[in-house]
């Protein structure tokens, strides 16, 4: 049996405006990918294969967690939410919100996105494609494999395995932790969710407020 590891990004600049701005570690992201890094050495964990996307906070977090030399896949690249979030409010005049006003507004875009309503980079099929297709490429039998993206990516994963609709794709996406675990078991029967939102490295007391969404 092969095992996809997922790794969302640790924290990024959460003060951002712009995805440009916002695409580079918080000095806590640098610490919450070496704190995973350090977790998985100890545990024994190799990869065949370890996949990043382009973007600077995905890079970041691979090279802290130890992989200095990540193969990069474009496709693992987070979807542009700045862009549709602006689109949202110029289409349907609701604004991108603060803090816990995203609970509301993420189901609202994943779903004006998927009806074609608005649109960012790419539509949302041309997102669902590009990201299975990582995914089925790296269904191969007896290989583990590790993926650093982000939240969004991760959340499309599991709405293919799961057959999600796009309110609860968004809801999926919306507690993903920075530098959280998930895992895709490869079985004869294809891939199978086994683990999601998992935080091994931040589970000690003295780590709770290490613990970020965003």
């Amino acid at each position: 049996m092969g095992t996809i590891t997922l790794v969302r990004h640790g924290q990024a600049n959460s003060a951002a405006k712009t995805e440009a701005d916002y695409d580079r570690l918080s000095p806590l992201g640098h610490q919450q990918a070496a704190w995973l890094g350090d977790w998985m050495t100890q545990r024994g964990e190799a990869f065949d294969l370890v996949l990043s996307g382009s973007l600077r906070r995905h890079v970041e977090t691979a090279e802290g967690m130890g992989h200095r030399a990540p193969e990069i896949d474009t496709r693992l690249n987070e979807l542009d939410y700045f862009n549709l979030g602006k689109a949202l409010e110029d289409n349907h005049g609701i604004p991108m919100p603060d803090g816990d006003g995203f609970a509301q507004h993420m189901p609202q875009v994943m779903e004006a996105w998927h009806r074609a309503e608005i649109m960012g980079n790419e539509t949302f099929a041309d997102f669902e494609k590009r990201v299975v297709g990582v995914l089925q490429e790296a269904v191969q039998p007896g290989r583990n494999i590790l993926c650093i993206t982000s939240g969004g990516v991760i959340s499309m994963m599991v709405r293919h395995l799961l057959d999600l609709d796009p309110r609860r794709m968004a809801h999926v996406a919306l507690p993903i932790y920075n530098t959280s675990l998930h895992r895709v078991h490869v079985s004869p029967v294809g891939p199978i969710l086994a683990g999601f939102n998992a935080i091994p490295h931040l589970e000690d007391h003295d780590r709770r407020t290490a613990r970020t969404h965003f």
